[in-house]
């Protein structure tokens, strides 16, 4: 059974995405677009007052677009946050992000919830953007979804019967730390193999920079872009190679392929989710390849109707933070089986 979409109270939310060097907000509708968004600089490193004035200032911004509509978006239901972690979901605070230094067991929910005077959300970015799919987007009609964005790292988020998995202390839903090989190379996490080190951009590059150290592809569309230095070559470029015919980026694409396929085989039978949803940059890279992906998976699932389960595209692009701010603090009202 599906989330039904006409739970929506009216009124609006605003989602706000923070990073280690901008605040990106927007007002979020009850059918979750995006309206009158604006991007602000982060103060990462002068303190906390400084961190939480520029989430303010962009809170502030689009409240004042609201207000010029002369009321005509209704009222604002609640805030709704996407910060790098670790982070503790449940209470709003937010723990020692490596690239947040000005906050540290900072209660960014409570502090927030004081200016404003509503209630606000504090999560990860694909716990928002998963619930965001599943509220609005490529997940919308499935009660449990998986997401996964692809990017400079790989992150995942898990909606079970229309309500974010937390797991017992807010800490659960790292996907991308899940290792496919104990004798891999080690990720930034400290494990060995995780997918996040097999699959994410810089990983995609590192394989492509492997593979033009070989001098016969000195002829490579991929090398070129690069001015001829395999160290200097980025995921984007690879991209960029496989679209011309290139055959060192389609090597490498078609290895990222199978990795992948390994890894998403495991959460199918580990969660048999309704829908696998992949997002983010590297995603859009490897949308090609997504029926390969689906075609692969059946032989590498224990779950014999693992086939059924359809790979898609996300919804949401650029602005998935934003949209999955809203729909944190629209998932109490909105999100029910």
């Amino acid at each position: 059974m599906g989330i039904p979409s006409t739970l929506v109270e009216p009124g609006f939310t605003i989602g706000v995405d923070v990073g280690g060097t901008k605040v990106a907000a927007g007002l979020v509708d009850p059918a979750g677009k995006i309206k009158y968004s604006t991007r602000v600089a982060m103060v990462a490193n002068k303190g906390a007052a400084a961190g939480l004035a520029a989430v303010t200032q962009a809170i502030d911004m689009v409240r004042a677009k609201s207000a010029a509509s002369g009321g005509a978006d209704g009222e604002l239901r609640g805030i709704g946050i996407c910060s790098p972690g670790p982070l503790d979901p449940h209470t709003g605070i937010v723990i020692n992000p490596p690239n947040l230094v000005c906050w540290r067991n900072f209660p960014l929910a409570d502090e927030v919830s004081k200016v404003y005077g509503v209630p606000v959300k504090v999560d990860n970015d694909a716990n928002a953007g998963a619930l965001a799919e599943a509220l609005w987007g490529a997940g919308r009609g499935y009660c449990n979804v998986f997401l996964t964005t692809l990017g400079t790292g790989v992150g995942t988020g898990i909606v079970q019967d229309g309500h974010s998995y937390h797991g017992r202390t807010g800490a659960a839903g790292e996907g991308g730390h899940m290792s496919i090989d104990y004798r891999g190379p080690q990720c930034g996490c400290g494990k060995p193999g995780c997918i996040e080190v097999f699959a994410s951009g810089p990983a995609i590059a590192k394989r492509a920079q492997a593979k033009l150290s070989d001098a016969t592809h000195d002829s490579s569309a991929l090398l070129r872009l690069a001015n001829g230095n395999p160290n200097t070559v980025t995921a984007e470029m690879v991209g960029q190679a496989y679209a011309t015919g290139d055959a060192v980026a389609a090597e490498t694409l078609r290895d990222t392929v199978i990795l992948l396929s390994i890894w998403l085989s495991n959460i199918i039978d580990l969660l048999e989710p309704d829908v696998l949803i992949m997002g983010g940059g590297v995603a859009a890279m490897m949308a090609p390849f997504f029926d390969d992906i689906r075609k692969r998976l059946p032989a590498l699932c224990v779950n014999s109707r693992g086939n059924e389960i359809p790979l898609v595209p996300a919804y949401y692009g650029a602005d998935a933070g934003i949209a999955g701010g809203g729909a944190l603090v629209a998932e109490p009202q909105t999100l029910r089986t």
